[in-house]
């Protein structure tokens, strides 16, 4: 089955020379079926290319799915045009009367200020506790968990003296144990690009939070709750092969604290590319997401989610 996207969004193009069987809203609506629904809070820079990284991961599966996009009235980006924002994202204010089978909501370059201090800190908090009673199962990445975590659980984020930049082995906790598992191998690896953390001790602590995967280098990676209502994961599994070299040469020279990423280019050498190890397990979690804590948790009348 396909994914439903608005008319003309630029990731239709690309995805299909991918043959990857995605659809436009005007032939969607002919298609007599109960689609799931999921929205996509993209606060990342670029959001084209986060667009396409998202679908991409959400094609794997037989599911019929309608993604639909959000944006805040707080927050307005200045790397995507303002006609692009208009015409494929609908504000949070407009879509709070409806419900949705999944959400998910990305990361941000805004992770080395106080969380308070975020200008839209006081709306996205507003959309953290509306996913609680409109959405089956929220999936938090990278900024987003971290602030997910502090504002419904309390946990604080932590600087680190060096940029967290790289490709990281996981290794899942209990890993028969959770479905969002199924299929793994007992490694998996992660990109990470970030310059705070969050500690296990602190999640431990938390008895409302599981710990379900974490590195010895990179630390906490994923964390769940409200029995997978709620996934926070500090990596980013979506990434595509080139997203970490397009960091490291952007950042190159302008920063101290970046390195080459870790475990990324073939034998090290920036010249000769990156060595892609992430993106079975990337699009496994996803598939895994959709299936065992939306599709087979959400109700089919999507008015009774609570």
């Amino acid at each position: 089955m396909p994914l439903r996207l608005p008319d003309r969004l630029p990731a239709i193009d690309l995805l299909k020379s991918e043959n990857i069987f995605v659809i436009d809203e005007t032939k969607g609506h002919a298609q007599q079926v109960r689609p799931l629904r999921i929205v996509i809070l993209n606060l990342m820079p670029l959001k084209i290319t986060t667009e396409t990284d998202l679908i991409r991961l959400l094609s794997n599966t037989p599911l019929h799915i309608d993604i639909t996009f959000m944006k805040l009235r707080s927050h307005v980006s200045k790397n995507t045009s303002v006609e692009h924002m208009r015409m494929f994202y609908k504000y949070f204010d407009k879509l709070q009367d409806k419900k949705f089978d999944g959400m998910i909501i990305t990361g941000a370059p805004v992770e080395q200020m106080d969380f308070e201090k975020v200008n839209y800190w006081k709306e996205i908090t507003e959309v953290f506790q509306w996913s609680r009673t409109h959405v089956t199962s929220t999936m938090y990445i990278c900024w987003a968990a971290q602030a997910g975590l502090y504002y419904h659980y309390h946990i604080p984020k932590y600087p680190l003296e060096k940029k967290m930049f790289g490709i990281f082995p996981q290794y899942a906790t209990q890993k028969e144990k959770y479905p969002i598992f199924r299929g793994f191998d007992n490694q998996f690896n992660m990109p990470h690009s970030r310059h705070t953390e969050i500690k296990k001790e602190d999640i431990i602590a938390c008895p409302e939070l599981t710990l379900i995967a974490e590195s010895p280098v990179s630390g906490v990676s994923m964390v769940m709750a409200r029995d997978g209502r709620e996934f926070f994961i500090t990596g980013h599994m979506e990434y595509n092969p080139e997203t970490l070299d397009t960091e490291y040469r952007r950042d190159k020279g302008k920063r101290k604290d970046v390195d080459i990423p870790v475990n990324y280019y073939i034998d090290n050498d920036p010249q000769k590319g990156p060595n892609v190890t992430w993106r079975a397990h990337g699009n496994l979690l996803f598939t895994n997401w959709i299936n065992y804590y939306v599709y087979q948790t959400t109700p089919y009348d999507i008015s009774l989610i609570e």
